[in-house]
């Protein structure tokens, strides 16, 4: 239970730390383009990629699964999603008042996830 608890609770300042990257960028890039998206899930995969790095060969017996968890699959998870990727092309037509670039509704299911790195146990 503790387990999901912690998932939870990092999730939620994953996605208030998203919301504060697209309201950002929203307000200094414009909305043709879902800037804050991007940046986002950038920023997110990185980091995904980094901390999972650290944890698996540099990170002692004193990280808990709990700490990973927390870091991880709540902070990360509810920062970069993939699902807010895939919708925002309707968001963003409607917004600009234009059709959402092509790339914007393909791109998502054209590449692995970045939580897909090569020997992840």
């Amino acid at each position: 239970m503790t387990a999901y608890l912690l998932v939870f609770l990092g999730a939620g300042i994953g996605g208030a730390m998203r919301h504060g990257v697209n309201t950002g960028c929203a307000r200094w890039c414009g909305l043709d383009f879902p800037w804050g998206t991007l940046t986002v899930n950038v920023a997110g995969s990185l980091a995904m990629g980094l901390i999972a790095g650290w944890l698996a060969f540099r990170a002692g017996e004193s990280w808990s699964q709990h700490v990973r968890l927390f870091l991880t699959t709540g902070i990360l998870g509810g920062f970069t999603t993939f699902s807010a990727f895939r919708s925002t092309p309707c968001c963003c037509g409607s917004a600009a008042r234009s059709p959402p670039p092509p790339s914007m509704s393909s791109a998502p299911s054209s590449f692995p996830s970045p939580r897909w790195p090569q020997g992840w146990r």
